[in-house]
C-alpha cells in the first residue's frame, strides 16, 4: 500500500571503470588556458614595468599613471621628483610612472 506514495530506492549500478584521469583533463585544460592566455602575458608585462623603472634616469621624460607628463629630475630609492611645469615639482612613487617618452616630447607639446 506504501508503494504507491513512496517510490522505493534502488542502488544505482557501478559507473564505468577508467574514468579518473578523463574527469581530471577538462580542469587540467582550463588551468593551461589560463596560463598562456592570463597569468604568463601579465608575468612578462610586470618584469618590462620592473626593467623600465630600474633604469629611469634624471632627465628621462615620463607619463605618470595618473596622466602627468613630465622631466625627472631627482631619483630616490622608491620616489623621483618630476618637473611638469618649470619650477613646479612634484613627488610621485617610481612604480606609478607608466612610460618613458622620447627626448623632446614635452617641447612639442
Amino acid at each position: 500500500m506504501l508503494d504507491f506514495f513512496i517510490q522505493n530506492a534502488w542502488a544505482q549500478s557501478a559507473p564505468p571503470a577508467g574514468g579518473g584521469f578523463m574527469s581530471l583533463l577538462p580542469l587540467i585544460l582550463i588551468f593551461v588556458v589560463f596560463y598562456f592566455f592570463l597569468i604568463r602575458p601579465q608575468m612578462k608585462q610586470a618584469k618590462e614595468h620592473k626593467q623600465m623603472v630600474e633604469a629611469l634616469a634624471k632627465g628621462d621624460e615620463v607619463v605618470t599613471s595618473g596622466g602627468m607628463l613630465g622631466k625627472i629630475t631627482k631619483i630616490g630609492d622608491t620616489f623621483i621628483h618630476v618637473e611638469i611645469a618649470p619650477n613646479i615639482e612634484v613627488k610621485v612613487q617610481k612604480h606609478s610612472v607608466s612610460a618613458v617618452m622620447p627626448k623632446g616630447t614635452i617641447k612639442a607639446l
